[in-house]
């Protein structure tokens, strides 16, 4: 099956936010349909996760953040970091869609001697800014990169997507103190909150709530919105940009596994593989969504 790369306009500036939201949902739609493709074609990955992420990180890339994909270590580049980085169909989807590297690529998803491992590696991968995968790596490294923006007084930003259930390590919230002490104005975190991790929800794992209150209470400035609103997110992000004193928590309510019915809200869609059937299923609500 072929699934046609949607041409990209130029992010942002000189169109109109009824505009940008027409393409930011386009992206997302067609990057919901290709990561399914690459999960069914490798027999493995993280769909669940993979659709609650899509809509925040199509907006990320095809609006809000600055980079040069042809220059993808360019020193001005704003920074984002994927600490959930088991959600690797969103982010190659992403950054092939973005022009990192050829589309075709993504059919070697998860393949022998791919660059596209189950896990993001800066080593072999323009546009990954860090090695993630094992949960709590990311807003640390995230708030190391802020830091050196600050000391170096540059003004590229830094953005770093969380799952919620990853809230749960340590690392994280002493992260989040060292940025709030240091008032990373540049920093902004995403907590993709879509209620559940692997075999359960957060709320009964390891409850979270009230998980703004946390965030405020480490000296952090924190909104909450629909992470799957297009229109909301980047009003959201918009602001983010603009000059802070503290770092920012966006707490973006998602449903795991977005998109797909069957999937939707289900902790078993964590990591799992579409049958013949249910690929079919998938593909047909996806192209009706596109569609109406």
């Amino acid at each position: 099956m072929m699934i046609p790369l949607v041409p990209v306009p130029e992010k942002g500036v000189g169109h109109s936010f009824d505009a940008r939201v027409s393409n930011v949902r386009s992206r997302a739609n067609w990057m919901r349909l290709r990561l399914l493709k690459m999960i069914v074609d490798a027999g493995q990955g993280h769909p669940g996760g993979d659709l609650s992420a899509t809509d925040i990180i199509a907006t990320l890339y095809f609006d809000i953040l600055r980079f040069d994909a042809a220059r993808p270590d360019a020193p001005e580049r704003d920074r984002f970091v994927m600490s959930k980085g088991h959600c690797t169909g969103a982010l190659y989807s992403a950054l092939a869609g973005a022009g990192y590297f050829p589309e075709v690529e993504l059919d070697s998803y998860l393949q022998p001697e791919s660059r596209l491992n189950g896990h993001p590696n800066r080593t072999y991968l323009p546009g990954v800014e860090t090695n993630t995968g094992p949960l709590g790596h990311g807003l640390p490294v995230a708030v190391g990169i802020a830091i050196a923006a600050q000391i170096d007084k540059t003004d590229y930003r830094v953005f770093v997507l969380t799952g919620d259930g990853e809230l749960q390590e340590g690392s994280m919230w002493e992260a989040a103190m060292l940025a709030g002490h240091r008032g990373l104005g540049q920093l902004t975190v995403i907590v993709d909150r879509n209620r559940l991790q692997q075999g359960a929800r957060t709320e009964d794992t390891n409850a979270l709530e009230p998980l703004a209150d946390k965030w405020l209470a480490f000296g952090w400035d924190v909104v909450e919105t629909d992470g799957h609103n297009h229109a909301g997110l980047l009003q959201v992000f918009d602001a983010a940009c603009l000059p802070r004193s503290k770092p920012l928590c966006i707490i973006a309510n998602t449903q795991k596994g977005h998109g797909v019915s069957f999937m939707e809200d289900q902790a078993s869609w964590h990591h799992g593989v579409p049958n013949a059937a249910q690929y079919a299923q998938a593909i047909a609500e996806l192209e009706a969504e596109m569609t109406a």
